[in-house]
Formats: structure tokens, sequence, C-alpha cells
């Protein structure tokens, strides 16, 4: 029953953000506003409202809309398919779209609307995934290869370098699934040969993982480790499923299953602090939506960036199809969690 209620409050936050988009932030329909007047239509769309990390995005880029003044057309979300995705950008054409603002979580399959897009001279700006092919404007992205690696080095830590670990496979499909897949594996397979590593694809589903977690806990009672890659869809089962069973000790006592995630948000900053889990990567949220609507606006301008350091702690790298200016992620454990600098400290739950 939990996790039925956190999808039902994830999917109504997650309406009402939208509907506070069509009122506050659909500035170039409203004649009164004189901050959006004469700047280019910007068509954001949403990937999914299953997710608090993406609902919390969804707050950012709403607050950084409305703060800017600029000009959105009506936000769309695509609800993690690819067929809404194409759809709601055609809209965004039809509608004046001067630069589109996405993040598809199939990267494989949205190459032809880049394409299409860029034909027409609209730049894209891809936030936290990166298309395989298609132009791109500007990837908006932290590097996810540090996610895996930082997970493999605190789990093979905290394990002393044996045991079993389960990891929480996203969706190959994404580039984000298959760079923290890869860079965990490698990172295993080099520095903690001892572990045993247990992957279950899940297509970043969070009932998906719960099934497979308890298969594999009745396979596996001597599971000492978990890795969760994306905290937003998987935190909640998967600590329900945990104090279930009886497994969920806090840190630091006998049969306590060392857990990381990645994302950020204050559900798990919460989670660490009660030791159910014990460190998660951060990934800015707040830092995606300033980002992206920063790009997407000078993208619609007509400037232009090159690669090499930021003004912001980052770096702009070069892609076969484009830019990623890939920011900061830090990992967060009981050390530093209440460091008020983290955007998961300032946003609402």
């Amino acid at each position: 029953m939990k996790l039925r209620s956190s999808r039902i409050a994830a999917t109504a936050a997650a309406v009402v953000v939208l509907a506070g988009f069509a009122t506050a932030c659909n500035r170039g329909s409203d004649s009164t506003s004189s901050t959006a007047a004469g700047k280019p239509a910007l068509g954001i769309d949403l990937p999914r409202a299953d997710s608090d990390f993406w609902n919390s995005y969804a707050q950012y880029i709403k607050a950084g809309a409305s703060s800017q003044g600029l000009n959105t057309l009506p936000v769309s979300n695509s609800q993690n398919d690819v067929t809404k995705l194409v759809a709601n950008v055609q809209v965004f054409q039809n509608t004046g779209a001067k630069a589109v603002v996405m993040a598809p979580q199939d990267t494989g399959a949205i190459a032809s609307t880049l394409d299409q897009l860029s034909a027409k001279k609209i730049p894209v700006v891809s936030v936290d995934t990166r298309p395989d092919k298609g132009n791109v404007y500007m990837v908006v992205r932290a590097d996810n290869k540090a996610y895996g690696t930082k997970a493999c080095e605190f789990l093979g830590k905290q394990l002393d370098g044996k045991g079993k670990v389960a990891e929480f496979q996203g969706a190959l499909s994404s580039i984000n699934g298959r760079d923290r897949s890869e860079a965990f594996a490698t990172c295993m397979k080099e520095k903690f040969p001892g572990i045993q590593v247990i992957e279950l694809a899940t297509d970043w589903k969070g009932d998906v993982a719960s099934a497979k977690l308890q298969s594999t806990l009745a396979a596996n009672p001597d599971l000492g480790g978990i890795y969760m890659q994306a905290g937003g869809v998987f935190l909640q089962p998967t600590l329900a499923l945990l104090q279930q069973k009886g497994l969920l000790k806090p840190a630091g006592q006998p049969g306590h299953i060392a857990i990381v995630s990645n994302d950020g948000i204050p559900q798990e900053f919460d989670a660490i602090r009660r030791g159910d889990i014990d460190a998660t990567v951060s990934q800015p949220a707040d830092l995606y939506a300033k980002y992206a609507l920063f790009y997407a606006q000078a993208g619609a301008e007509g400037k232009t960036f090159q690669p090499g350091p930021t003004d912001h702690d980052s770096t702009i790298i070069q892609l076969p199809n484009g830019l990623e200016d890939q920011l900061p992620a830090p990992l967060i454990t009981k050390d530093n969690v209440d460091d008020k600098s983290l955007w998961g400290n300032n946003v609402s739950k």
C-alpha cells in the first residue's frame, strides 16, 4: 500500500506542477507580461512523473522559468514513452518553439526527431540523457560512469572486498543505464574481484526491482549490498520489501545490507540519516533545470559554446553529435548529508 500511495502522490505532484506551468510559465500567451515580451518560445518536455527525482527537477524548471520570465510553451510530460515525446515535440514545432528541452529515456529511438529539429534549425537541450544519434545543441548531464564507479568503490569498501551485491540496472536502452552498469561492472572486476555482482535488469521500474530483489534474497540470504541506479524509483519499494522481511537493519548493526543509490532526493537523505541506506550520488536536479533553461535560451538566441571548463565548476566536452556540459555530482554519506548547499536539502519533499 505504501508503494501505491507513493506513486499516486508522485503523479498528483506532477499534475500540480504541470498545472502551475500552464498558468505561471506560459508567458507567451499572456499579453500583460512584459518580462517575456520578445523572448523566443521554448518547448519543454518532462520525461516522467513516477520519480521523485524528476518531480523535483520539474519544480526547479517551473521556478526558473517563472523567475526569469521566460516565454515557455505549455509544458508536456512524455511519461517515459518515446512515442509521446515525438508527438509532444511535434506540437512544439507547430506552436513556434525556437528551442526544445527534453530528457529522452530511450536514447536510441529519438534520432529521427532530433534530425527533424536540426533541419528546422531548432536547437535541442537534452537533460540527463545523451541521445545515441541525432544532433543536439547541448547535453546537460553529469558523468554517469562516475556514478557507477563511486557506487562500486563505496560498496567494495563497505563489504571489505567480499560477498554479494545486487545491482538494480537502469534500462540498457538508455545511455545512463549503460554507463552506470558498465562502470560498476568494470570497477568491481578490477578492484573487488571477491565480490559477486548479481545484475538485475529493471527498465527503471520500482516494482520490477522489488520483485527481482525478493527472488534474489530467497536465493542469496547472505546478500551484503545493493546498488540502486535510481533512488527516485527504487528507494521506497526496496525499503518496504526489506522492512517486510525484517532485513532493514540500521547501518552499523549486524545484518545491515549496505545500500548505495543515485539521485540525491530528500527521501534518500532521510534514509541515510536513519541508517536505512549508506550513500547516494547526488544528481544535480537544480543545476539540470538551471542550465537546461540557460542553454535553451542561448540556443534560441543563436549563441554558441566551445569545449572546455565553464564558470560553474563543470566541463563542456565534444560529442560526435554535439556538446555536453558535465556537471558535478558528489557522493553523499552520513558525513555530509546535512550540507545545506545540496539541492536535496533545499527542495520540498
